[in-house]
Protein backbone atom coordinates (compact mmCIF):
# COMPACT_ATOMS: atom_id res chain seq x y z
CA UNK A 1 0.00 0.00 0.00
CA UNK A 2 1.33 3.44 -0.97
CA UNK A 3 2.23 5.58 2.03
CA UNK A 4 2.83 9.31 2.57
CA UNK A 5 4.88 10.10 5.68
CA UNK A 6 3.89 6.73 7.11
CA UNK A 7 0.15 7.25 6.50
CA UNK A 8 -1.73 5.13 3.95
CA UNK A 9 -3.02 7.18 1.01
CA UNK A 10 -6.56 5.83 1.58
CA UNK A 11 -6.57 7.13 5.17
CA UNK A 12 -5.12 10.47 4.10
CA UNK A 13 -7.68 10.87 1.30
CA UNK A 14 -10.51 10.04 3.69
CA UNK A 15 -9.38 12.66 6.20
CA UNK A 16 -9.04 15.25 3.45
CA UNK A 17 -12.63 14.62 2.37
CA UNK A 18 -13.87 14.80 5.95
CA UNK A 19 -11.95 18.06 6.26
CA UNK A 20 -13.79 19.46 3.23
CA UNK A 21 -17.12 18.49 4.83
CA UNK A 22 -16.23 20.25 8.10
CA UNK A 23 -14.84 23.14 6.09
CA UNK A 24 -18.19 23.53 4.32
CA UNK A 25 -19.85 24.13 7.71
CA UNK A 26 -17.06 26.50 8.76
CA UNK A 27 -17.43 28.43 5.48
CA UNK A 28 -21.20 28.77 5.81
CA UNK A 29 -21.05 29.93 9.42
CA UNK A 30 -18.07 32.20 8.82
CA UNK A 31 -19.88 33.75 5.86
CA UNK A 32 -22.78 34.85 8.07
CA UNK A 33 -20.36 36.42 10.56
CA UNK A 34 -18.43 38.13 7.76
CA UNK A 35 -21.62 39.56 6.23
CA UNK A 36 -22.76 41.01 9.56
CA UNK A 37 -19.37 42.45 10.51
CA UNK A 38 -18.29 43.49 7.02
CA UNK A 39 -21.49 45.40 6.25
CA UNK A 40 -22.73 46.43 9.71
CA UNK A 41 -19.55 46.41 11.84
CA UNK A 42 -21.35 44.27 14.46
CA UNK A 43 -19.38 41.56 16.25
CA UNK A 44 -22.18 39.02 16.48
CA UNK A 45 -21.42 36.72 19.40
CA UNK A 46 -24.97 35.36 19.15
CA UNK A 47 -24.10 33.67 15.85
CA UNK A 48 -23.54 30.28 17.46
CA UNK A 49 -26.90 30.54 19.22
CA UNK A 50 -28.60 31.27 15.88
CA UNK A 51 -26.90 28.20 14.39
CA UNK A 52 -28.21 26.15 17.31
CA UNK A 53 -31.69 27.63 16.88
CA UNK A 54 -31.70 26.55 13.25
CA UNK A 55 -31.08 22.92 14.22
CA UNK A 56 -33.39 22.96 17.25
CA UNK A 57 -36.32 24.65 15.47
CA UNK A 58 -36.04 22.08 12.66
CA UNK A 59 -36.33 19.27 15.23
CA UNK A 60 -39.23 20.92 17.07
CA UNK A 61 -41.18 21.63 13.88
CA UNK A 62 -40.73 18.03 12.75
CA UNK A 63 -41.82 16.58 16.11
CA UNK A 64 -44.74 18.98 16.66
CA UNK A 65 -46.04 19.63 13.13
CA UNK A 66 -44.42 16.96 10.98
CA UNK A 67 -42.65 19.57 8.85
CA UNK A 68 -40.11 17.67 6.79
CA UNK A 69 -36.48 18.45 6.06
CA UNK A 70 -37.02 20.12 2.68
CA UNK A 71 -39.60 22.55 3.98
CA UNK A 72 -37.47 23.18 7.09
CA UNK A 73 -34.52 24.18 4.89
CA UNK A 74 -36.56 27.19 3.75
CA UNK A 75 -38.91 27.87 6.66
CA UNK A 76 -36.46 27.62 9.58
CA UNK A 77 -33.91 30.18 8.26
CA UNK A 78 -36.80 32.60 7.64
CA UNK A 79 -38.10 32.14 11.19
CA UNK A 80 -34.70 32.46 12.85
CA UNK A 81 -33.75 35.32 10.51
CA UNK A 82 -36.92 37.16 11.58
CA UNK A 83 -35.90 36.64 15.21
CA UNK A 84 -32.51 38.11 14.31
CA UNK A 85 -34.19 41.17 12.81
CA UNK A 86 -36.09 41.68 16.08
CA UNK A 87 -32.78 41.55 17.97
CA UNK A 88 -31.35 44.19 15.62
CA UNK A 89 -34.43 46.42 15.85
CA UNK A 90 -34.99 46.32 19.61
CA UNK A 91 -31.42 45.90 20.89
CA UNK A 92 -28.57 46.49 18.46
CA UNK A 93 -30.10 49.62 16.96
CA UNK A 94 -29.89 51.24 20.40
CA UNK A 95 -26.10 51.03 20.36
CA UNK A 96 -25.53 51.81 16.69
CA UNK A 97 -22.37 53.81 16.16
CA UNK A 98 -20.85 52.80 19.50
CA UNK A 99 -17.58 50.92 19.94
CA UNK A 100 -17.55 47.29 18.71
CA UNK A 101 -17.22 46.00 22.27
CA UNK A 102 -20.84 47.02 22.97
CA UNK A 103 -22.23 44.84 20.20
CA UNK A 104 -19.97 41.98 21.30
CA UNK A 105 -21.18 42.15 24.90
CA UNK A 106 -24.83 42.61 23.95
CA UNK A 107 -24.91 39.68 21.52
CA UNK A 108 -22.96 37.54 23.99
CA UNK A 109 -25.66 38.27 26.56
CA UNK A 110 -28.39 37.37 24.05
CA UNK A 111 -26.62 34.08 23.30
CA UNK A 112 -26.40 33.20 27.02
CA UNK A 113 -30.09 33.99 27.51
CA UNK A 114 -31.20 31.90 24.54
CA UNK A 115 -28.99 28.96 25.55
CA UNK A 116 -30.12 29.15 29.17
CA UNK A 117 -33.84 29.23 28.34
CA UNK A 118 -33.60 26.35 25.87
CA UNK A 119 -31.42 24.28 28.21
CA UNK A 120 -34.15 24.58 30.87
CA UNK A 121 -36.73 23.38 28.34
CA UNK A 122 -34.85 20.66 26.44
CA UNK A 123 -31.97 19.73 28.75
CA UNK A 124 -28.47 18.87 27.55
CA UNK A 125 -28.83 15.24 26.52
CA UNK A 126 -29.38 16.06 22.85
CA UNK A 127 -32.16 15.53 20.33
CA UNK A 128 -32.02 13.52 17.11
CA UNK A 129 -33.27 14.55 13.69
CA UNK A 130 -34.11 11.85 11.17
CA UNK A 131 -31.99 11.62 8.04
CA UNK A 132 -34.06 12.40 4.90
CA UNK A 133 -34.89 9.11 3.18
CA UNK A 134 -33.39 10.21 -0.16
CA UNK A 135 -29.96 10.52 1.47
CA UNK A 136 -29.80 7.14 3.18
CA UNK A 137 -26.79 5.11 2.08
CA UNK A 138 -23.69 6.33 0.32
CA UNK A 139 -21.10 5.70 -2.32
CA UNK A 140 -17.90 3.70 -2.07
CA UNK A 141 -15.04 5.90 -3.28
CA UNK A 142 -12.45 3.17 -2.85
CA UNK A 143 -10.63 4.89 -0.01
CA UNK A 144 -13.75 5.62 2.06
CA UNK A 145 -17.52 5.26 2.19
CA UNK A 146 -19.06 8.69 1.57
CA UNK A 147 -22.64 9.08 2.86
CA UNK A 148 -24.89 10.78 0.33
CA UNK A 149 -25.98 13.35 2.91
CA UNK A 150 -22.43 14.54 3.54
CA UNK A 151 -21.90 14.96 -0.19
CA UNK A 152 -25.12 17.00 -0.28
CA UNK A 153 -23.85 19.21 2.54
CA UNK A 154 -20.68 20.03 0.59
CA UNK A 155 -22.58 20.86 -2.60
CA UNK A 156 -25.36 22.98 -1.08
CA UNK A 157 -23.02 24.83 1.31
CA UNK A 158 -20.68 25.81 -1.53
CA UNK A 159 -23.64 26.89 -3.71
CA UNK A 160 -25.04 29.08 -0.94
CA UNK A 161 -21.60 30.56 -0.22
CA UNK A 162 -20.96 31.38 -3.88
CA UNK A 163 -24.48 32.76 -4.33
CA UNK A 164 -24.06 35.05 -1.31
CA UNK A 165 -20.68 36.28 -2.51
CA UNK A 166 -22.08 36.96 -6.00
CA UNK A 167 -25.11 38.84 -4.60
CA UNK A 168 -23.04 41.10 -2.35
CA UNK A 169 -20.11 41.73 -4.67
CA UNK A 170 -21.65 41.66 -8.15
CA UNK A 171 -25.27 42.84 -8.00
CA UNK A 172 -27.04 46.18 -7.57
CA UNK A 173 -28.61 44.94 -4.32
CA UNK A 174 -25.13 44.25 -2.97
CA UNK A 175 -23.98 47.73 -3.93
CA UNK A 176 -26.97 49.18 -2.05
CA UNK A 177 -26.06 47.11 1.01
CA UNK A 178 -22.46 48.27 0.97
CA UNK A 179 -23.33 51.90 0.29
CA UNK A 180 -26.10 51.97 2.89
CA UNK A 181 -23.74 50.90 5.65
CA UNK A 182 -20.85 53.13 4.55
CA UNK A 183 -22.80 56.38 4.02
CA UNK A 184 -26.31 56.08 5.46
CA UNK A 185 -27.19 59.76 5.08
CA UNK A 186 -26.34 59.79 1.39
CA UNK A 187 -28.43 56.68 0.72
CA UNK A 188 -31.36 58.09 2.68
CA UNK A 189 -31.11 61.16 0.48
CA UNK A 190 -31.74 58.89 -2.50
CA UNK A 191 -34.87 57.50 -0.85
CA UNK A 192 -33.36 54.24 0.44
CA UNK A 193 -34.74 53.00 3.77
CA UNK A 194 -31.38 52.42 5.43
CA UNK A 195 -32.68 51.17 8.83
CA UNK A 196 -34.72 48.51 7.01
CA UNK A 197 -31.66 47.64 4.94
CA UNK A 198 -29.60 47.18 8.11
CA UNK A 199 -32.27 44.93 9.66
CA UNK A 200 -32.49 42.83 6.51
CA UNK A 201 -28.70 42.50 6.35
CA UNK A 202 -28.49 41.34 9.96
CA UNK A 203 -31.41 38.99 9.40
CA UNK A 204 -29.73 37.55 6.31
CA UNK A 205 -26.51 36.84 8.23
CA UNK A 206 -28.57 35.08 10.90
CA UNK A 207 -30.41 33.12 8.18
CA UNK A 208 -27.08 31.74 6.96
CA UNK A 209 -26.31 30.50 10.48
CA UNK A 210 -29.77 28.93 10.81
CA UNK A 211 -29.42 27.28 7.39
CA UNK A 212 -26.16 25.71 8.55
CA UNK A 213 -27.99 24.56 11.68
CA UNK A 214 -30.67 22.76 9.65
CA UNK A 215 -27.96 21.11 7.55
CA UNK A 216 -26.17 19.92 10.68
CA UNK A 217 -29.27 18.52 12.45
CA UNK A 218 -29.21 15.06 10.78
CA UNK A 219 -25.46 14.72 11.42
CA UNK A 220 -24.85 15.99 14.95
CA UNK A 221 -26.70 15.67 18.23
CA UNK A 222 -28.90 18.76 18.60
CA UNK A 223 -28.38 20.45 21.98
CA UNK A 224 -28.81 24.03 23.23
CA UNK A 225 -25.02 24.21 23.69
CA UNK A 226 -24.00 23.05 20.20
CA UNK A 227 -23.54 26.63 18.98
CA UNK A 228 -21.09 27.61 21.70
CA UNK A 229 -18.86 24.65 20.81
CA UNK A 230 -18.32 25.82 17.24
CA UNK A 231 -18.52 29.61 17.66
CA UNK A 232 -14.92 30.15 18.80
CA UNK A 233 -13.59 28.08 15.90
CA UNK A 234 -15.71 30.07 13.43
CA UNK A 235 -14.51 33.37 14.87
CA UNK A 236 -10.93 32.17 14.42
CA UNK A 237 -11.70 31.31 10.79
CA UNK A 238 -13.14 34.80 10.20
CA UNK A 239 -10.09 36.44 11.78
CA UNK A 240 -7.74 34.35 9.63
CA UNK A 241 -9.66 35.21 6.46
CA UNK A 242 -9.96 38.89 7.37
CA UNK A 243 -12.80 40.42 9.38
CA UNK A 244 -15.56 41.35 6.97
CA UNK A 245 -14.05 39.65 3.90
CA UNK A 246 -16.80 37.60 2.23
CA UNK A 247 -14.47 35.67 -0.07
CA UNK A 248 -11.96 35.28 2.76
CA UNK A 249 -14.56 33.64 5.02
CA UNK A 250 -15.50 31.10 2.34
CA UNK A 251 -11.98 30.18 1.24
CA UNK A 252 -10.55 30.14 4.76
CA UNK A 253 -13.43 28.07 6.12
CA UNK A 254 -12.79 25.27 3.64
CA UNK A 255 -9.01 25.58 4.01
CA UNK A 256 -9.17 25.34 7.81
CA UNK A 257 -11.38 22.26 7.56
CA UNK A 258 -8.77 20.59 5.35
CA UNK A 259 -5.90 21.61 7.65
CA UNK A 260 -7.81 20.26 10.64
CA UNK A 261 -8.37 16.98 8.80
CA UNK A 262 -4.69 16.66 7.91
CA UNK A 263 -3.70 17.37 11.50
CA UNK A 264 -6.00 14.58 12.72
CA UNK A 265 -4.08 12.25 10.43
CA UNK A 266 -0.50 13.21 11.29
CA UNK A 267 -0.77 14.60 14.82
CA UNK A 268 -4.27 13.98 16.27
CA UNK A 269 -3.61 15.55 19.68
CA UNK A 270 -3.11 18.96 18.02
CA UNK A 271 -6.23 18.85 15.82
CA UNK A 272 -8.37 20.88 18.23
CA UNK A 273 -5.76 23.66 18.48
CA UNK A 274 -4.35 23.87 14.95
CA UNK A 275 -6.83 26.51 13.74
CA UNK A 276 -5.92 28.78 16.64
CA UNK A 277 -2.23 28.23 15.96
CA UNK A 278 -2.79 29.28 12.35
CA UNK A 279 -4.71 32.34 13.60
CA UNK A 280 -1.81 33.41 15.81
CA UNK A 281 0.70 33.04 12.97
CA UNK A 282 -1.50 34.95 10.52
CA UNK A 283 -2.10 37.79 12.99
CA UNK A 284 1.64 38.10 13.61
CA UNK A 285 2.42 38.24 9.89
CA UNK A 286 -0.69 40.00 8.56
CA UNK A 287 -2.92 41.51 11.28
CA UNK A 288 -5.72 42.28 8.80
CA UNK A 289 -6.05 38.59 7.85
CA UNK A 290 -5.26 36.76 4.65
CA UNK A 291 -7.92 38.53 2.59
CA UNK A 292 -8.62 41.56 4.78
CA UNK A 293 -7.85 45.11 3.81
CA UNK A 294 -5.17 47.08 5.59
CA UNK A 295 -6.61 50.10 7.41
Amino acid sequence: MFMILGVPVAVLSGQLLLGVINGAFYALLSLGLAVIFGLLKIINFAHGAMYMLGALVAVVLFDALGINYWIALFVVPLLVGSFGMLIEYFLLRRIAGQDHIYSLLLTFGVALMVQGILTNIYGVSGLRYAMPGIFKGGINLGFMFLPYYRAWVIVIALLVCFGTWFMIEKTKLGSYLRAGTEDAQLMQGFGINVPLLVSLTYGFGVMLAAFAGVLSAPIYSVTPMMGSHILIVVFAVVVIGGMGSIAGAIITGILMGVIEGLTKTFYPSASSAVIFLVMVVVLLVRPSGLFGREE
